[in-house]
């Protein structure tokens, strides 16, 4: 979604919960009982999760230069964005 931010929360249990960061009380919000993530090098990784909503996030995340290539679909359109992203926090394995 063009112009939009979002923040990710993914758990050790393979689950992950998203929001719409902003103050918009309409803010979208969801999760997935289950994510993918493969290496594509050092500093690359592809992760992908199907929604409760039917919508499936694919994403391309360059850890180096911090941009993001994401791949939104649903049932009706597959949608490319290109952005950034930055890494707010982790928990160590």
């Amino acid at each position: 979604m063009a112009g939009k931010s979002f923040d990710h929360t993914f758990s050790r249990n393979g689950g992950v919960a998203f929001r719409e960061v902003g103050s918009d009380t309409q803010a979208i919000r969801g999760s997935a009982d289950q994510y993918q993530v493969a290496s594509l090098g050092q500093d690359v990784h592809a992760v992908s999760y199907l929604s409760g909503s039917g919508h499936t996030l694919t994403v391309v995340l360059d850890f180096k230069t911090q941009k993001l290539v994401a791949f939104a679909s649903n049932e009706k359109s597959l949608i490319m964005q290109h952005g950034t992203f930055e890494q707010l926090g982790s928990t160590p394995r």
